[in-house]
């Protein structure tokens, strides 16, 4: 994870649960400028929400807009959000 990530998640409170979650269930769609953005789908959610419950999702649906750009060739992130 680059700086500038841990800084923007810090910044935007995204636990590092929620960067696990997209790593694990995230969609993932080509930005056009050398990055991948990874986002909770309406899929994903259900994926969460078949391994790991429905009260877990409950719980961390205000982080469930978060995203996260990484770069298409290294793999490293570059931004998060919400």
């Amino acid at each position: 994870m680059s700086r500038h990530a841990c800084v923007r998640a810090q910044q935007r409170g995204i636990p590092p649960l929620i960067d696990m979650w997209l790593d694990m269930y995230g969609h993932q769609e080509y930005d056009g400028r050398g990055g991948v953005v990874i986002y909770f789908d309406k899929q994903s959610r259900r994926a969460i929400e078949r391994d790991m419950g429905r009260e877990p999702v409950r719980r961390f649906s205000e982080w469930l807009d978060a995203y996260k750009v990484i770069e298409s060739h290294q793999g490293m992130t570059i931004t998060q959000g919400h």
